[in-house]
């Protein structure tokens, strides 16, 4: 029993970094200054850019790849469904090749089984964002299409027309980050499948590695303030 308090005390802590992560990124004054929060600020810098020209190819070319990227991340997180529904369907095995290793790792096959579909829904979220952040941008470019001409740029309906496709666009620009940090987050789960005490510091390494990206990253260096 004191064993599963331990599991129970490792996943509650995972959750609860994960959870205080994103909140604090995205719901707060300190992650205002966040690289993601300075990106923000150049989509609007570009769709009002967008406004100016009336040869929109480039931007239109620039949109398809950030389409692309979030496919493929949304494909491969169907592949680590996939992969982790084998890993839940191989029990036996798995802890058969565990309880040959010199140390000890072998769980009870529940509490595989409780590992296996825990990762599992992690993927599943991490698809719904990406399949989400992918439709979303699929609007933004169709809002791109919709850009009025360079000689209305300072018209009440360009302005707004402005807003609505920066407010979308950053949407989509969240919801894909959302679904890169479950990712991460997926990757400090695993140590759970060694072991709790495992999971304490795989979950930690993950919380400071993508907050140094966020904060104190040569990227976030210069991008400016």
């Amino acid at each position: 029993m004191t064993g599963y308090w331990t599991d129970i005390l490792a996943v509650g802590f995972f959750a609860l970094e994960w959870l205080v992560y994103t909140i604090t990124l995205e719901h707060t004054a300190y992650g205002r200054d966040s690289l993601s929060a300075r990106m923000h600020v150049y989509r609007e810098i570009w769709v009002r850019n967008l406004l100016n020209r009336d040869a929109r190819m480039v931007d239109m070319q620039i949109m398809a790849s950030l389409q692309n990227g979030t496919a493929f991340f949304a494909s491969t997180s169907l592949i680590a469904i996939g992969g982790g529904l084998a890993l839940l369907r191989a029990t036996n095995d798995a802890l058969a090749v565990l309880g040959a290793l010199p140390v000890n790792l072998t769980p009870s096959p529940a509490l595989w089984e409780v590992k296996c579909i825990g990762l599992i829904l992690i993927f599943i979220y991490t698809f719904f964002k990406f399949a989400w952040a992918y439709r979303l941008f699929n609007y933004v470019a169709i809002l791109f299409g919709a850009m009025p001409p360079a000689d209305q740029r300072d018209t009440p309906e360009a302005e707004a027309h402005v807003i609505r496709t920066t407010r979308l666009f950053e949407t989509a620009g969240r919801h894909f980050n959302r679904g890169q940090r479950a990712f991460f987050f997926a990757l400090g789960y695993l140590g759970w499948f060694v072991s709790p005490w495992v999971l304490f510091v795989t979950t930690a390494a993950v919380v400071i590695v993508i907050w140094r990206r966020q904060f104190a990253s040569n990227a976030w260096q210069a991008m400016g303030s």
